[in-house]
This record gives structure tokens, C-alpha cells and sequence, in this order.
């Protein structure tokens, strides 16, 4: 089933943030590249003071401990959300 997921993951490109573990860490940000076997191919930056890493990391597949990954972001603020014309009514948000 993980491995299933994890090729969905890669064919669409999102990006994910991965705990190891047996590393007991976070990969955030990370593009899964690739699956052969049992390893993962990662690739995600990381910011050091004044520079930008980027890393390709192979990983067991059984050091995955969970996978996440972000559904949507809403913008912090007095922001007006945008709202379709095609929303029915039942849907859209009021000003009460």
C-alpha cells in the first residue's frame, strides 16, 4: 500500500514532508523522484545562513515512518477569499 502511494506521490510531483524513523527526522519539502525496490530517491533544499542546499537522498522505504503533504493554503489577513461564480449558493460563504 506504501509503495502504491508513494509512486501516486511521485507521477503527480507533489511535494511531501517525510519522518524518518530510525533518524527520527523531517524531510520537509521533499519531491519523491523516484522508486526502485525498496528505495525512495528524495530531492529537497534546505536554507543554511546564507545559503541554499539542495539534496538527493536515498531512503529505505522501511525507515518511512509517515507521509504528509499539504491539501491548501487560505492567506493570512483581511484578504477576501475569491469565490467562483459557478459555487452554488449552499456553499458560499455569508456575511452574517
Amino acid at each position: 500500500m506504501l509503495h502504491r502511494k508513494l509512486y501516486q506521490i511521485c507521477c503527480d510531483g507533489r511535494e511531501v514532508w517525510i519522518y524518518l524513523k530510525d533518524q527520527q527526522r523531517v524531510i520537509e519539502r521533499a519531491r519523491i523522484m523516484d522508486i526502485e525496490g525498496d528505495l525512495v530517491t528524495l530531492r529537497y533544499e534546505t536554507e543554511e545562513e546564507d545559503e541554499t542546499c539542495a539534496w538527493e537522498e536515498l531512503i529505505r522505504m522501511e525507515s518511512i515512518g509517515a507521509i504528509t503533504q499539504k491539501l491548501a493554503s487560505v492567506p493570512r489577513g483581511d484578504l477576501e477569499p475569491l469565490v467562483s461564480d459557478e459555487c452554488p449558493e449552499a456553499e458560499q460563504i455569508r456575511d452574517d
